[in-house]
């Protein structure tokens, strides 16, 4: 696991951010920090955090992949004053509670193409939005974020979960591309989590302006 702060000048608060595959920091420099530390996780060819500070208070904002990748390694994370799951779950390849497995596999199987040609357009829901995206692209190699969906396979495969309440609010795309807004739907209402739709893609953080705002939508 790779970790980058984007804010870390000793304040209070500290906010942990969980990326989703092939992501790093680089797209999410855009959103204001306000009056908290940030720190954020990629890369999760394998799982092993960076040492935590002591902060008074810790928040979790998790996407896609790092839903899952989060879960599994809440024992090992602070306790959290507020749990935020955006477009993902804690099962992340199932037919009706994340991707289903014929395009996941389709895209796992063709990951370097995809990586090279349209899968983060279909991460967002405009060509405005990928456009944006185009000026602070990811900077990790092809090559190791086609290792790191393998290892989230292999992960995904080798781990039962049995999933215990744990985010509190879930944020949900109504035009996500990539877990169907359906399946993220069913996954959250049958363990009682509160959630809110979003009019976007999967990637929704252009719709905020700082990391403060995911914080407040509930």
């Amino acid at each position: 696991m790779q970790y980058q702060w984007l804010n870390k000048k000793n304040n209070k608060k500290l906010i942990i951010f969980f990326t989703g595959w092939s992501f790093d920091y680089c797209p999410f420099e855009f959103l204001q920090s306000n009056d908290y530390d940030i720190l954020i996780l990629f890369d999760y060819n394998s799982l092993e955090l960076p040492q935590i500070p002591v902060y008074d208070n810790y928040y979790l904002i998790a996407w896609s992949m790092g839903v899952f990748t989060a879960y599994i390694l809440r024992k090992k994370l602070p306790l959290f004053r507020q749990k935020i799951a955006i477009n993902g779950t804690a099962y992340p390849v199932d037919d009706e509670n994340g991707i289903p497995l014929k395009p996941f596999l389709l895209t796992l199987r063709h990951a370097k193409q995809g990586l090279e040609g349209k899968f983060y357009q279909n991460i967002f829901d405009t060509l405005d939005d990928f456009d944006r995206y185009l000026k602070k692209p990811v900077k990790r190699s092809v090559e190791n974020r086609v290792d790191e969906l393998n290892s989230l396979y292999k992960l995904i495969k080798n781990t039962s979960i049995n999933y215990e309440h744990f985010y509190d609010t879930a944020l949900i795309s109504n035009k996500d591309k990539i877990v169907p807004a359906k399946n993220q739907i069913n996954f959250w209402a049958k363990n009682s989590t509160n959630y809110k739709m979003l009019e976007s893609g999967h990637f929704p953080f252009y719709n905020f302006k700082s990391w403060d705002d995911i914080l407040r939508c509930k």
